[in-house]
């Protein structure tokens, strides 16, 4: 990973306060018994924003740090690391995958949409029920649907937020 701007550290500290506030603050939460069991929002996008644009480092950086932090703002439950590590992956899946597979300048909103869609299936449809059960009993396919239908809405419009605002922040990035 490239040394990281001032500039560029605003940037992914300004992420991470979205992350939190996204996802402990302005999301639809579902406890199953006394546990958070399902979590309907966008604060996955600024993690996977922050991958896409400064790398998949900056992006698992940006997750893991929300996570960490947003818990211990507003916990559920008890802290379970292995959370902590599928929403690090949430940033770090989709970068590689369009840094590796698409790396031409100018990707297209399918791209987006395949390279975002994989990271979200592999973390929040997959990692995080798991890591659910083992940490705290709830049942993988309890929430299996709910969070597939969650991943439907989410993946075309984090794409699509994700290439509209990539296209003006260039100009000011470079």
């Amino acid at each position: 990973m490239k040394k990281l701007s001032t500039k560029e550290m605003v940037y992914l500290s300004f992420l991470v306060a979205l992350n939190i506030v996204l996802s402990r603050v302005a999301s639809i939460r579902i406890n199953i018994g006394t546990v958070e069991g399902i979590r309907i929002g966008f604060g996955a996008f600024p993690t996977i924003f922050a991958g896409i644009m400064f790398g998949p480092l900056a992006g698992g950086i940006v997750g893991a740090i929300g996570d960490f932090l947003g818990f211990f703002i507003n916990p559920t439950g008890f802290y379970f690391p292995p959370i902590t590590l599928s929403a690090a992956l949430g940033g770090i899946i989709p970068a590689l995958i369009l840094q590796i597979f698409f790396k031409q300048q100018n990707q297209s909103l399918w791209q987006y949409i395949i390279a975002i869609g994989i990271g979200q299936v592999i973390t929040s449809v997959i990692l995080t029920p798991y890591f659910l059960q083992l940490g705290f009993n709830i049942p993988f396919f309890v929430t299996l649907p709910a969070r597939i239908i969650a991943q439907a809405i989410n993946v075309p419009l984090y794409s699509f937020l994700t290439l509209a605002i990539k296209k003006k922040t260039d100009v000011i990035l470079n």
